[in-house]
């Protein structure tokens, strides 16, 4: 895989394998230069064809693409679902298929069961983490990755299953780049008053959100405390490194466009 990648830095069993890809690697030309994974940002299609068989063969394996809309719906991976499927979230318990997720300042989450026999991945932006009556998408992609746990080991490995799973967040945007309204503090502290401590006021009615501090908070709380990755660090945040990282926020009104980084969860 390419040396710029990020491969996350977890305690998974050997079989379970991640990536996080970054801008390096590609073939795309400017604004989506070079490794653009989306086939929805007015990239040239070939190019964006390109770059996924680069993943493909650096990883081995499929990675399964998913039509995101901010939401909370899981897709269960199977050898026969083609890309596209309408998803926030994905699992999967078949060797070979990745549970991959794009992203360009949306927070990636990726899980793994202390068995490395079930994966998962979350596309978790403020709407789709935040959901709707304090259930988002980790919440969804929680409880059917815990039914698979369940239909592969048996109702006594989902009773512990929160416990000892594992959890990685990946780069999005940071604490210091990710302005909000009043609104969207309103939708996470009406779930949780301890939200709060993830927003700074920032003037005029604006807060400062801290995006990865939110998902640990909402891991926490489905009793998910092993948690690595995206600390709220400025070295995670996509929006103040243009070198290495897409973000749409950062560029899409400055050069009319934005590519996608995939983080990519599988089983060997």
């Amino acid at each position: 895989m390419h040396p710029d990648w990020i491969v996350p830095d977890w305690p998974v069993p050997a079989r379970v394998h991640a990536v996080c890809t970054t801008r390096a690697g590609g073939v795309s030309r400017p604004p989506y230069d070079s490794l653009n994974l989306g086939d929805h940002v007015r990239d040239e299609p070939q190019a964006v064809d390109a770059n996924r068989r680069i993943l493909r063969e650096a990883t081995g394996v499929r990675p399964v693409f998913l039509r995101q809309v901010h939401g909370s719906g899981v897709a269960m991976l199977d050898p026969a679902m083609p890309d596209g499927v309408e998803a926030d979230a994905s699992v999967s318990s078949e060797p070979g298929l990745a549970c991959a997720i794009l992203v360009a300042d949306c927070l990636p989450v990726l899980l793994s069961d202390a068995r490395g026999s079930v994966v998962a991945a979350a596309h978790a932006g403020w709407r789709g983490l935040a959901g709707t009556g304090g259930r988002g998408v980790l919440e969804a992609v929680f409880e059917r990755f815990a039914a698979q746990v369940e239909a592969l080991h048996g109702a006594q490995a989902r009773a512990a299953l929160a416990s000892q799973s594992l959890a990685w967040l990946g780069p999005c945007i940071g604490p210091r780049a990710f302005e909000v309204g009043a609104e969207v503090r309103e939708v996470f502290c009406a779930g949780d008053a301890a939200a709060a401590q993830h927003f700074l006021p920032s003037g005029a009615g604006k807060y400062l959100a801290d995006l990865a501090g939110l998902a640990r908070q909402r891991l926490r709380a489905l009793g998910i405390t092993r948690v690595h990755g995206n600390d709220g660090s400025a070295a995670w945040c996509t929006v103040s490194q243009p070198s290495r990282f897409f973000s749409f926020r950062r560029d899409q009104a400055a050069l009319g466009g934005s590519g996608r980084l995939a983080a990519c969860v599988w089983l060997a």
